[in-house]
């Protein structure tokens, strides 16, 4: 700054602390009830429902980029003016809570049956109040601009009151049924699970080919699961398999057990498998279920609740994984066995919480009758009422919709919504509404299952707003806005609001958006875990770089449907961009930048002035169009180029030769070009990094607070298109320059003496400020030179660099460099050429390392020409 620049004090800090400023910053405005709605108000509703997080949770990056997008769409429709409704709350998590109290239980030598049932729901009720819910507190350090004032639980008294009701209209209408199918139990959860409670993994197996019967009537079966032979009740072939036309409708003799099965003919076989003849146990297999019904074949249970074998023999008692090798055996004793395979790479389901392995298992279960209900999930996306984004996903959900199975709805569990069923002395069956009494007398019984947690979550969009009741939040927000999600839970979870929504609401849809972000992945592209050791924990990042610096790294990465690759630098850079910010603003407002004048006229600005304004008029045009259509790293990206390219290295430092060397008009309409600039830019980052941007507005404009200031709207008038071509050439110019002085080893703060030929733009004092070029004495002498091509002509720059490089030193350096361009080169080739690497990276890694080779591949030919062009020393 020269001795004439401006001077300005600022309330600022030198620094940025966000672990300073974050939590008072956001306790005021929960105080000031900015994020509290106001459903009375008149004004266009905006409603988003949180993914209810479960109660046991604690925040990942997955929460942490879905929270960050839903509060910057919050955030922003807060500021058009809409009457906004975030509102949040949690799921009672029936098996994980379960899960963590009867582990606290094990703890203390006790089980949930030393308590009984009444009593263990009171711990677990215990336990939520003093441990549950930590997610909650993480939330707030995010920035979450919720409604707590309606936070709500999936199992407080109105949502169980939704629940019960939508229980009973569905069975009233025939759409739940009790029934023996096949489902996934869990030996150590003792509960059914649902598809979503299962992960599938390739696990080592073996495969073991048996052969049932003797002689021109044999016939060999292979199996996974030689335990469950004890259970078969047919072997099946394909229908056209000549091989086997003989012994269709003919009986062979199951080994082991003296019982002889019927050889049936079912399409569903698959004749190219194996030896296209498959073991028939309808009891513990969900295909051979569907055979077994089709043939009418008896379904033989062959295990217990905790999966040991319970056929009367040699094996009873044995547990599955203690039953199979030595069931294998007995029929190699037995002369059984034709062919072992070990290992046998196979997909197992693994119970997600506990990871025990999934038995299926025939059991009596409440089941929803789906084919109606899908139906109507499907129409309210092919008639527009509910748009998804990205739309290519459209095609994933009807894929789902389409070909649903009916959904078993009762878990074996003793937390959760209680199943609304009576059973009497003399096999009443009584299903009971909220508002009815359940019979009660001698021999009356409720159904000891509780609702898959998916069921009341299913209901979360009316529930949460006061349906069944007609409340006023209901009237105002229902169909939500927007559901924000991961397409992972497309079908477990939305489809599943949309199915109860679209029907208990009588066709009015539970939003009007679905956008679905992808899965969070680390810098190589693969899936975090904690096996793998790459998992990144958002609450780190928020305590090492701030909440901002967490939310725009997110969001900087936030393509519709794609997976996102993190990495620890990703975030070091949003943080430097927070800074960035900061520094500029602190500058601006020490130089006397402020709205406290209006904005000049057109005419009455310089081209740098109006190039920065077309720049920000084009710039707020672009941001709307990409929050329109959810394109949040595109936006995030475009405010990322605007502040520190062209506001922070460009117009900043064309504005610091406007006020320094500036006539007092010409400072007046810099500083205030500065401040409207800010203003915006301040206005339109906030959604993303709420936290560093109100204290810098506040500070700049002295306005009460950002969360409740008005989105910048399209503005017109300050577009030049000559004024933007000249300071392309200035940019062209300085940037050329700047490079040309680096190559010949002059170090930035540097003075030169220069000379400019051919140069008529204008701007020659600001371009000789940027790059430290100084006017040329009478003797002046040039040693070196650049011509650079403008649009009005060739500009000749001439230098006189004199005494001014060290040539061993620059040698030395350019050596140094060389060898790290050589090593980059070298590295990014490698992976390139990788092809396991290639199949799996996501493709932003895989061009971000393209461009990384690129880069490298310049700068060697950039330094071994400066290399060959040094005096020898």
């Amino acid at each position: 700054m020269t001795e004439n620049a401006p001077q300005q004090t600022t309330d600022l800090p030198g620094a940025w602390d966000p672990a300073a400023e974050e939590a008072p910053m956001y306790d005021r405005w929960v105080a000031a009830g900015y994020f509290t709605a106001d459903a009375s108000s008149g004004k266009p509703p905006f409603s988003i429902v949180l993914p209810p997080p479960n109660v046991t949770g604690s925040l990942h990056m997955g929460h942490a980029l879905n929270h960050t997008l839903m509060d910057a769409m919050s955030r922003r429709r807060r500021m058009q003016g809409y009457e906004v409704l975030w509102l949040p709350g949690m799921d009672h998590a029936g098996i994980a809570t379960q899960n963590v109290v009867e582990r606290q239980l094990a703890g203390e030598g006790l089980s949930r049956h030393d308590l009984g049932r009444e009593k263990f729901v009171e711990r677990v009720w215990e336990w939520k109040a003093e441990y549950g819910g930590k997610i909650l507190g993480q939330m707030k350090r995010l920035g979450d601009g919720v409604d707590w004032s309606r936070e709500r639980f999936t199992m407080d008294e109105n949502l169980s009151k939704a629940v019960q009701t939508v229980f009973k209209n569905f069975y009233d209408e025939g759409l739940i049924y009790r029934a023996e199918r096949i489902i996934n139990w869990c030996p150590r959860c003792q509960t059914a699970l649902s598809d979503i409670e299962v992960d599938h993994n390739d696990d080592d197996g073996e495969l073991v080919s048996i052969r049932y019967g003797d002689g021109d009537t044999a016939i060999v079966v292979a199996t996974t699961r030689a335990e469950t032979m004890l259970g078969d009740t047919a072997v099946a072939v394909h229908p056209d398999d000549e091989r086997y036309a003989h012994l269709v409708g003919t009986e062979v003799e199951l080994p082991l057990t003296g019982r002889r099965i019927p050889i049936v003919a079912d399409k569903h076989v698959d004749p190219e498998f194996g030896t296209g003849a498959v073991k028939v146990t309808p009891a513990h297999d969900p295909n051979d279920f569907e055979i077994g019904r089709r043939h009418d074949l008896p379904m033989l249970t062959i295990m217990n609740e905790r999966a040991e074998i319970t056929v009367p023999g040699p094996f009873e008692g044995l547990d599955r994984f203690e039953a199979r090798p030595a069931v294998v055996a007995a029929l190699r004793e037995a002369g059984r066995i034709v062919a072992e395979k070990r290992p046998y790479v196979h997909a197992v389901g693994h119970c997600s919480r506990c990871d025990t392995v999934v038995e299926p298992r025939l059991s009596l279960q409440w089941w929803v009758k789906v084919e109606e209900l899908a139906k109507l999930a499907g129409d309210a996306v092919r008639d527009g009422r509910t748009k998804i984004h990205p739309p290519e996903l459209g095609k994933r959900y009807f894929d789902w919709v389409d070909n649903m199975h009916d959904w078993t709805i009762s878990r074996q569990l003793w937390w959760g919504h209680r199943i609304p069923v009576y059973y009497g002395p003399d096999g009443e069956v009584v299903c009971v509404g909220p508002d009815e009494q359940p019979p009660s007398g001698e021999g009356w019984t409720q159904d000891p299952d509780v609702l898959d947690t998916w069921f009341s979550s299913g209901l979360w969009p009316m529930s949460t707003l006061g349906w069944p009741s007609a409340t006023e939040d209901l009237a105002r927000f229902y169909p939500t806005s927007v559901l924000s999600t991961g397409y992972d839970i497309l079908f477990f979870w939305v489809v599943r609001m949309m199915m109860f929504g679209v029907h208990q609401m009588k066709g009015a849809q539970p939003f009007d958006h679905v956008y679905l972000h992808g899965l969070i992945r680390d810098a190589n592209g693969k899936k975090m875990s904690k096996s793998r050791g790459n998992v990144i924990d958002p609450l780190e990042w928020m305590d090492a770089y701030g909440a901002d610096a967490t939310r725009f790294t997110l969001a900087r990465g936030a393509n519709p449907g794609a997976d996102m690759a993190l990495a620890d630098e990703w975030a070091a850079g949003s943080r430097n961009f927070c800074t960035k910010l900061w520094n500029a603003t602190k500058f601006a407002m020490m130089n006397g930048a402020s709205l406290a004048e209006p904005l000049p006229a057109p005419g009455d600005l310089t081209e740098a002035d109006r190039w920065i304004l077309g720049r920000l008029a084009a710039l707020v045009s672009e941001v709307d169009g990409l929050f329109e259509d959810f394109q949040f790293a595109k936006v995030a990206g475009a405010l990322y180029q605007f502040t520190w390219n062209e506001l922070c290295d460009w117009y900043l430092e064309l504005a610091k030769v406007q006020l320094y060397q500036g006539d007092p008009a010409r400072v007046a309409a810099t500083r205030s070009v500065l401040g409207h600039v800010l203003d915006t830019v301040l206005r339109l980052l906030h959604p993303f990094v709420p936290f560093i941007t109100e204290k810098l507005w506040t500070a700049l404009t002295g306005g009460e607070s950002l969360v409740i200031a008005a989105w910048p709207v399209p503005f017109e008038g300050y577009a030049d298109p000559s004024a933007d071509a000249r300071i392309a050439d200035v940019q062209k110019l300085v940037t050329e320059i700047r490079r040309f002085r680096a190559d010949q080893g002059l170090k930035p703060g540097q003075k030169v003496a220069s000379r400019l030929t051919g140069y008529t733009g204008g701007h020659e004092s600001s371009i000789r400020s940027l790059v430290r070029l100084t006017e040329p004495a009478p003797e002046f002498a040039a040693s070196a030179s650049l011509e650079v091509a403008l649009a009005d002509g060739v500009v000749t720059v001439e230098l006189d660099l004199s005494g001014t490089v060290d040539v061993a030193a620059e040698r030395k350096r350019l050596q140094k460099d060389l060898a790290a361009a050589e090593k980059e080169l070298s590295q990014t080739e490698a992976k390139l050429g990788n092809e396991a690497f290639m199949a799996k990276a996501p493709e932003q890694v895989v061009a971000k390392i393209k461009t990384r080779r690129e880069t490298a591949v310049a700068d060697i030919d950039r330094i071994t020409a400066r290399l060959a062009a040094l005096p020898a020393s």
